[in-house]
């Protein structure tokens, strides 16, 4: 892999210059919050559209922040004395983060961008300059090893993974190193690999910017660079996955034939996950002429996992061509070189008869039951993030249903979940209803269609009484017969659970 027209990398040995340059930014304000009190919301939401004339002007002054925003993330020349009041230059020199340019005037060798955690942390993600979304140039780069910052993919991934202290956690395809510095707060042991020796440095230059520990880094496609009896409690991975006609940017084309390189990841995941690990991924996934996606991605999982697949969205192949040759700046080339790219896209997609491509998260758990749960389902609407804490839950009422068949239903006490609201559909002025929605207001956000015995049932449930309790009660109230009523109703209570609706009280 050539990295001929890339600039040299800040040094990745000298851990103390990037802690007296963490503690110089944070000094500053240079944080997510300082910056958005300085540029204002229309700024920096700008910034996030690769738009910088709003930032531009709002760093006019010579304040240290400004100073650091003009610096970092929009790669302007900042006169030497500004600098030296706010950063320890000479360091910062003789270590690469800088460098000279003019007479006396510097700019940053890398894009740093503010980063703020889950818990309120203050972190910095390093990436290639104009390759941090929201940076000076955004993403357009056509050079082969060119290392991202974060972007939407990133902070999906990071907000879906479930977090809990785990012995060793494994970032495949680590990038800019943003989910290994995630995984760091909760993991005592932390591997990222990536094919691009180029992005193994720079996630160094993360973590050690962000004070967080150093990472196992190890060169590799995939799963290659881990030996076989290594294994994980959680694995993490925002890989290369467009579906492209060729292999042209390391950073997104994923180099295997259609979506090979999203189903080998999934497939060789079990083998890596310790009992109860997770595996977490964020593919596309071909819909092809005459298959059902989800019996495709079915056929992905392996032996002895759980699985929750969800499709977030599907373009048709026009659109996800156009999406990335506008994502290289293809766009912006001669038009005949345009036309040529773009026929190349389709060409490859109707040889193997893709009529859309999905995206979405893939989540294997590792399990030992003799049946393992396998769901892939469609689900465009907005979620609410982080959703970490939404996959355990749904795993572990994954691991009640398999072992609770219909007589521990009726037995069993529930609780309607937090936020949970009914609304009644129906004509202005009817006596009944025509049905009843259950709606999420947390995580995933569902709506269910229920009956008037659904909607009693979940509405009574409070851990009291089990559920065939409730149902008697329910049977003397509507005039039923109580025993049919129990017959025809743990249907609905499964899947009030499956959905997140009802949890076990015990």
């Amino acid at each position: 892999m050539s990295h001929t027209s890339l600039p040299p990398l800040p040094s990745s040995d000298r851990v103390d210059v990037a802690a007296r340059l963490r503690d110089a930014l944070l000094g500053a304000s240079f944080t997510a919050d300082g910056m958005l009190d300085l540029l204002g919301a229309p700024a920096y939401a700008a910034l996030a559209r690769s738009e910088t004339v709003p930032a531009l002007r709002a760093t006019r002054g010579d304040t240290p922040l400004e100073t650091l925003v003009r610096l970092f993330l929009l790669q302007q020349p900042v006169p030497h004395a500004r600098v030296a009041d706010v950063l320890p230059v000479e360091d910062c020199l003789r270590s690469g983060w800088l460098t000279r340019v003019g007479g006396d005037e510097l700019t940053a060798t890398v894009d740093v961008r503010p980063y703020g955690g889950p818990a309120g942390e203050d972190w910095f993600i390093v990436s290639d300059l104009g390759c941090a979304v929201g940076g000076a140039g955004g993403i357009g780069s056509r050079e082969e090893g060119v290392v991202l910052g974060v972007g939407g993919a990133s902070t999906t991934l990071a907000g879906i993974t479930v977090r809990e202290p785990v012995a060793a956690a494994l970032d495949l395809g680590t990038g800019s190193g943003i989910q290994a510095l995630h995984a760091a707060q909760h993991a005592t042991r932390v591997t990222a690999t990536d094919l691009n020796p180029r992005a193994l440095h720079i996630t160094a230059l993360t973590l050690a910017l962000s004070g967080a520990p150093a990472a196992d880094l190890r060169e590799g496609s995939l799963f290659e660079p881990v030996a076989d009896d290594e294994t994980y409690d959680l694995i993490v991975s925002n890989p290369p996955f467009v579906i492209s006609p060729d292999a042209r940017l390391t950073y997104r084309d994923g180099g295997m034939s259609g979506d090979d390189l999203c189903r080998t990841l999934v497939q060789q995941a079990g083998d890596r996950l310790n009992e109860g690990g997770y595996a977490q991924f964020l593919a596309n996934w071909q819909h092809v002429e005459g298959e059902d996606w989800q019996d495709r991605l079915r056929s992905w999982v392996p032996r002895g996992c759980d699985a929750w697949i969800v499709q977030r969205e599907v373009q048709d192949i026009t659109q996800y061509a156009e999406l990335w040759l506008r994502d290289a700046g293809d766009h912006r080339s001669d038009p005949a070189e345009y036309q040529a790219r773009y026929d190349a896209w389709l060409d490859e997609f109707e040889a193997r008869k893709v009529k859309a491509v999905g995206f979405g998260w893939i989540t294997l758990r590792r399990t030992a039951a003799a049946e393992p749960s396998i769901t892939v389902e469609e689900w465009p609407h907005p979620v609410e993030q982080p959703l970490g804490d939404t996959v355990r839950a749904h795993f572990a009422r994954v691991d009640f249903l398999r072992a609770s068949d219909d007589a521990a239903l009726l037995a069993g006490h529930f609780r309607l979940t937090a936020e949970v609201v009914q609304e009644q559909v129906g004509l202005p002025g009817a006596e009944d209803p025509e049905h009843v929605v259950l709606r999420q207001n947390r995580g995933m956000r569902r709506a269910t269609k229920v009956d008037t015995v659904g909607a009693g049932f979940a509405g009574v449930c409070d851990g009291t009484l089990s559920a065939g309790r409730i149902l008697d009660a329910i049977a003397q109230l509507v005039g039923e017969d109580p025993v049919l009523l129990r017959d025809r109703t743990p249907g609905q209570i499964r899947l009030l659970v499956e959905q997140g609706f009802l949890e076990p009280a015990e």
